[in-house]
């Protein structure tokens, strides 16, 4: 077997808003395995700042990924404990070369088209005419759960924005989740979480920064809604971590980016900790191209989760690869008479 890696640089077609930032590319690498006359191909999706494998030697470790890919796949990931975007390549390449095609790694009723994925319709964060825009278009595409952005403009901005969506739309019409990204300082998020609860909002993703772990199982108890760890898993390697951080913090929500969490076996831990601690979960992209979002989707589909999944982020790029993925009426489909198209 032979492998070889190459960077990819992901172009926005709009720049992206976040409290962290605002994002006009999006760096990533591709892992190609070649065995006989089979190829197979892995996304590792390094998220620069926000990847706890975002390190000097990030390209040096691919390196000797190749290098040393006789060792096998439950080896390599030994070795890439703290790649976990490393981790999730690797798993898809290995996938991919054993599958019947590349990029249909779990078969199923989703990508035989017969079936697809409930998703939210994402809004990013940017003036309040770009936003009530996206709030537009997300409606007339068919969207009832919503997930915005929130934290980099003026709070009662995104407040109004939200009630106008709620003066249309009761809770069991349209689902509202937000994401603060941690923009909240601890002083100020559960007057906020108040706030925002008089308008029926489902979750609210990582309303402080992650690290502040006694302060985050306070408002996850105190908090009048349901609060969903993200960036709080990063970095939560063995199983006592996870289990540790879940059971302290008690949050009522998970969500899972396999690119930022070890992959597939990385999310089966997160998912097995939290069911046991009836803790709901639910995946989402971490800006992959439509490699790495191919397999989180069909992946989770396996999943049978019942809750909108946040995997509607493939039309972001200019440069994005052809794929059956497409999103429509607010749900994910696998259009498998289209042909993929991956050329780097």
């Amino acid at each position: 077997m032979k492998a070889s890696y190459k960077k990819h640089l992901l172009n926005f077609k709009q720049a992206s808003g976040t409290s962290r930032g605002v994002l006009k590319t999006k760096e990533t690498y591709f892992l190609i395995l070649n065995f006989k006359e089979k190829q197979g191909v892995g996304e590792c999706g390094i998220f620069r700042g926000l990847s706890v494998d975002d390190r000097p030697d990030y390209e040096e470790k691919l390196q000797w990924v190749c290098k040393n890919i006789y060792l096998g796949l439950e080896d390599l990931l030994l070795e890439l404990i703290e790649f976990p975007s490393i981790q999730f390549g690797l798993e898809m390449a290995f996938k991919s070369l054993e599958s019947r095609t590349p990029f249909e790694l779990f078969p199923s009723k989703f990508t035989q088209s017969e079936d697809s994925i409930a998703i939210n319709g994402l809004i990013w964060m940017g003036s309040e005419m770009f936003m009530k825009q996206q709030i537009q278009d997300k409606i007339e595409a068919g969207f009832n759960c919503i997930k915005m952005k929130i934290g980099a403009i003026d709070f009662q901005t995104e407040v109004n924005l939200l009630k106008s969506i709620r003066n249309e739309f009761t809770s069991k019409d349209m689902e509202l989740r937000v994401d603060a990204n941690g923009a909240f300082s601890p002083s100020e998020a559960l007057e906020k979480l108040k706030i925002l609860s008089n308008l029926e909002i489902h979750s609210i993703e990582q309303p402080i920064k992650q690290g502040q772990v006694e302060v985050m199982a306070k408002l996850c108890e105190e908090a009048p809604l349901p609060i969903a760890l993200d960036e709080e898993l990063i970095g939560a390697f063995s199983v006592t971590q996870k289990e540790k951080l879940l059971q302290t913090i008690k949050p009522q929500y998970i969500i899972l980016k396999p690119s930022l969490v070890g992959g597939f076996k990385g999310s089966d831990t997160w998912i097995e900790i939290a069911e046991k601690n009836q803790i709901g979960w639910w995946a989402t992209s971490a800006l992959e191209s439509n490699v790495g979002l191919n397999a989180i989707a069909q992946y989770t589909y396996t999943k049978q989760s019942k809750l909108p999944q946040g995997l509607g982020t493939g039309g972001l790029f200019t440069n994005n690869f052809d794929c059956p993925l497409q999103v429509k009426n607010g749900t994910l489909q696998y259009n498998n008479k289209t042909t993929w198209k991956f050329n780097l």
